[in-house]
């Protein structure tokens, strides 16, 4: 088997009449999406490409202080995204979100190619990075996801946490329902391709070692750990995310203070 078919400038742009179609049927049906989906698409060959030379960079100097680093700046970048999507978010969440991703996108990355890929030296920029991108991506979205649920039931359910604690709930026995619908929430996508995966659709993983010409029997192994990877990851940073976030909603008393206004 041989490498990946290469591609030039004239089938990337030869690719963009996909954005196009998309463009115009959003422009059709008056969707307010075109310039969405521009900027988006300006912004993925940007950065891709950009990432194609900054990688190749990274792959010749081999220094385990510029994964760390480069790890760390997705992690910093991955939890302002995350946060961004949040509604009704209470001040002060960013540490909850940074260590959510922090401790689940180091632990996972590490332990995959430490001990199950085994690669040497540990920092080999060709495993970690891929693999920790993809960890901290799929926790990053878990986290959008769980956390925008939580304030979002959090804030109709305004009433009844009062009322809880009237009674004499704790805040997290107040709290508890909200948090369960949440990570369930955050958990449904990575679940749903788990289920899909190999039948519906082929994942990026095992599609593009079979591209660049890896037995797919490998390829397939490589994917279920990818899968079971950003499983583990997506559940172990929605819980961390909600049950260290749901106390910015909370004053040093117990009591309910709720988070920012809805946004218009």
């Amino acid at each position: 088997m041989t490498g990946a078919q290469p591609i030039g400038p004239w089938e990337l742009a030869l690719a963009s009449s996909f954005l196009l179609v998309a463009a115009g049927l959003s422009l059709a049906l008056s969707l307010g999406l075109v310039q969405d989906l521009l900027v988006a698409a300006g912004r993925t060959y940007i950065q891709l490409l950009a990432l194609g030379f900054v990688l190749r960079w990274v792959f010749g100097v081999g220094s385990p202080w510029l994964v760390v680093g480069i790890l760390a700046l997705m992690i910093v970048v991955a939890t302002h995204t995350a946060l961004s999507r949040v509604r009704h978010r209470p001040p002060g969440l960013f540490l909850s979100g940074l260590g959510a991703l922090l401790l689940t996108g180091i632990t996972v990355t590490l332990a995959v190619t430490g001990l199950i890929i085994r690669v040497e030296p540990w920092y080999l920029p060709r495993y970690v990075i891929p693999l920790g991108g993809m960890v901290i991506g799929n926790a990053m979205n878990g986290v959008a996801v769980s956390l925008e649920r939580l304030f979002h039931d959090l804030s109709g359910r305004e009433a009844e946490i009062l009322a809880l604690l009237a009674l004499g709930a704790t805040p997290w026995e107040a709290v508890r329902p909200s948090a369960r619908t949440a990570v369930r929430s955050g958990l449904i996508p990575t679940i749903n391709s788990m289920s899909a995966a190999g039948i519906v659709f082929i994942p990026g993983m095992m599609t593009g070692q079979v591209l660049s010409g890896t037995d797919p029997r490998i390829a397939a192994a490589y994917q279920i750990v990818v899968l079971l990877m950003i499983a583990a990851a997506t559940a172990g940073a929605s819980i961390l995310a909600v049950v260290t976030g749901y106390r910015r909603v909370f004053d040093d008393e117990a009591r309910f203070v709720g988070g920012e206004p809805p946004r218009r």
